[in-house]
């Protein structure tokens, strides 16, 4: 087995690409940078990137457990967490998805909302409800999200 060690690689090319064998994996231009995907699709590495993420207890003593770009977490009440960002997306088009673990009795759900009524760039709030209580706020044991969007 052979290693390389350098600080830089240049290509013969303006083209900077990557090439193992005949296959380009890895092509780079002005903040961009793109792998080869399944068959000749092209995947974006920075907007494949999740920008922010969140594993936090909403029962009992409410507390961050784990998190990626967020400087604070609130328990707004119950049912209703609000996560702060630490860097904002660029623009309310960001996506969030969410899931919970656990509880105390089930038919519960869990979704993200606007922070106000307003989807913000600083912040997402998330409710958790009771599908069996006419869908009445609940605290969930377990909150998990993932953001992906551009980052401002």
């Amino acid at each position: 087995m052979s290693t390389l060690v350098t600080n830089t690689i240049t290509g013969l090319s303006t083209a900077a690409n990557i090439t193992i064998g005949s296959t380009p994996v890895v092509s780079a231009s002005a903040n961009s940078l793109t792998i080869r995907g399944e068959g000749s699709a092209q995947t974006s590495v920075q907007q494949g990137l999740a920008k922010h993420w969140t594993v936090f207890k909403g029962t009992d003593t409410f507390a961050a457990i784990d998190s990626f770009n967020q400087s604070a977490i609130a328990d707004v009440s119950t049912g209703l967490h609000r996560t702060t960002f630490t860097s904002n997306f660029d623009s309310i088009n960001y996506a969030v998805t969410g899931s919970i673990i656990g509880s105390t009795s089930g038919g519960h759900y869990a979704w993200v909302a606007s922070d106000g009524g307003i989807k913000v760039t600083s912040s997402v709030d998330t409710l958790t409800v009771n599908g069996e209580a006419n869908m009445s706020l609940f605290d969930m044991d377990v909150v998990q999200l993932v953001s992906h969007g551009d980052l401002a």
